[in-house]
């Protein structure tokens, strides 16, 4: 996961063209992923790392946030892992990789743990699940908010604009699998942001 590996792929180009990432302690940035795994909830993690990351502390740019936010929904394994993993690595390299991760992780699991069992006493409550409704609907709404937010910075290209269509079709209409969907568009994108004029 070491980004100076090469010059010239995706990745470089990205870091060239992002603004001088700022210097961050391992001990912030664990803090940082600590407070996320410990408060977010109902399924819109990436909206809170959005908010503590690019929002509050400014480690990152929208543009750099966005593509984290895309390499970790289509590499295998949980999007908030990926995502941490990317921060992580973006700010501090593999040790940050592995400390974000961590913080993310770690006081996760203790807390699903801790609710897995509160939840087996209470679950025959009505209430119980009006309350997880609950939040599962501030999860969504939080999602929700960081994706217009992203969406409102992004760029306005017609031929982008027509992927993401393809791609919400695809997934969210159609409910195709989301290997052929990347297959397909993916190296599509690619080939248009190769062939899109410079300057």
């Amino acid at each position: 996961m070491d980004s100076s590996v090469g010059t010239g792929g995706p990745i470089a180009s990205e870091q060239r063209e992002s603004p001088a990432l700022p210097q961050v302690s391992l001990k912030d940035l664990f803090s940082c992923f600590l407070q996320i795994g410990l408060t977010s909830f109902g399924g819109g993690t990436q909206a809170w790392v959005y908010r503590a990351v690019v929002e509050e502390r400014k480690w990152l740019d929208e543009k750099a946030f966005l593509a984290g936010l895309t390499v970790a929904q289509i590499l295998p394994g949980a999007n908030p892992v990926n995502l941490s993993l990317y921060v992580g690595q973006r700010l501090r390299g593999g040790i940050g990789a592995l400390v974000a991760t961590l913080g993310m992780v770690v006081p996760a699991i203790c807390v699903v743990l801790a609710v897995a069992a509160l939840y087996a006493r209470i679950a025959q409550y009505p209430l119980t699940q009006f309350m997880l409704i609950g939040i599962a609907t501030v999860g969504i709404g939080a999602t929700f908010a960081a994706g217009t937010k992203a969406a409102l910075r992004i760029e306005r290209r017609p031929l982008a604009i027509s992927i993401g269509i393809a791609t919400f079709v695809a997934v969210g209409v159609f409910h195709w699998s989301m290997i052929p969907v990347v297959g397909v568009l993916a190296p599509l994108s690619i080939v248009l942001a190769l062939r899109r004029p410079r300057g």
